[in-house]
């Protein structure tokens, strides 16, 4: 539900002038009705300055009287044409100072793992500036030595659906590019659902790459099986005309 701009004077201005309910007024402004109740009993906002709703072209007269006569009636904000697509994020995402420590390390991932995403999506999916992203991918960071990457979806930077919908958006604009891309990063393009949703690809380790047609047996080593060795081969003996001579 849309909310009024300044909440809490708006608070104020409705306790003040209205006999609406504190739970409506907890309704319409998103504050908590206990703390609607210490604006009235003067604990709370003190000294704040009333904002007048009606005048401000964000309720109507006839939506307040409607709520005074009807405890259950909920306050409606009204429509400002002029007002939509206000609630649609700009510039970089907020990110809370309890998680700012990690955006180096989900940036270092985004740049690791998807490096077809530009600046501006990196920036805008972890909520960092553009040198911080170049510093990080031309690893001139003044901390990259203890930068480990980090995906950012588990760090609670971006929701997984974001994260998608950004490589799938790069993997259009590459396509329509017409560049060519290896099979490692066809799979990275992939959506997690795609991913998933994919049978598992056979591989044969690389260690034995070329190998696949190797046999532990041939014609050489079954015709020495055949031949059979007996005790004298393995020693130079002399025969017996040698014998004879040394007697003469």
């Amino acid at each position: 539900m849309a909310q009024p701009i300044m909440a809490k004077a708006t608070a104020v201005w409705l306790v003040d002038n209205t006999t609406i309910t504190f739970k409506q007024i907890a309704d319409f402004t998103g504050m908590h009705e206990l703390e609607i109740q210490g604006i009235a009993d003067g604990d709370v906002a003190a000294g704040v300055k009333g904002f007048d709703p009606i005048a401000n072209n964000q309720l109507t007269q006839e939506e307040i009287d409607a709520a005074e006569k009807n405890p259950l009636h909920k306050l409606k904000l009204k429509f400002n044409s002029a007002a939509v697509g206000e609630e649609k994020r700009r510039g970089p995402r907020y990110t809370p100072l309890s998680k700012r420590q990690d955006r180096p390390a989900s940036i270092y991932w985004l740049v690791k793992f998807h490096p077809e995403l530009s600046d501006a999506q990196v920036s805008k999916l972890v909520g960092t500036t553009k040198p911080t992203i170049q510093a990080i991918r031309e690893r001139t960071h003044w901390n990259i030595a203890n930068i480990q990457p980090i995906d950012p979806v588990a760090l609670g930077l971006c929701k997984q659906s974001e994260l998608d919908a950004a490589v799938q958006k790069a993997a259009a604009k590459k396509a329509a590019d017409g560049a060519s891309m290896t099979d490692d990063e066809r799979r990275k393009l992939l959506s997690t659902e795609q991913s998933l949703s994919m049978d598992p690809e056979p591989k044969i380790p690389s260690a034995i790459e070329g190998l696949e047609t190797f046999t532990l047996s041939d014609d050489r080593e079954e015709k020495e099986e055949e031949k059979v060795f007996d005790a004298d081969s393995f020693f130079n003996l002399p025969d017996d005309d040698g014998k004879d001579d040394d007697d003469a």
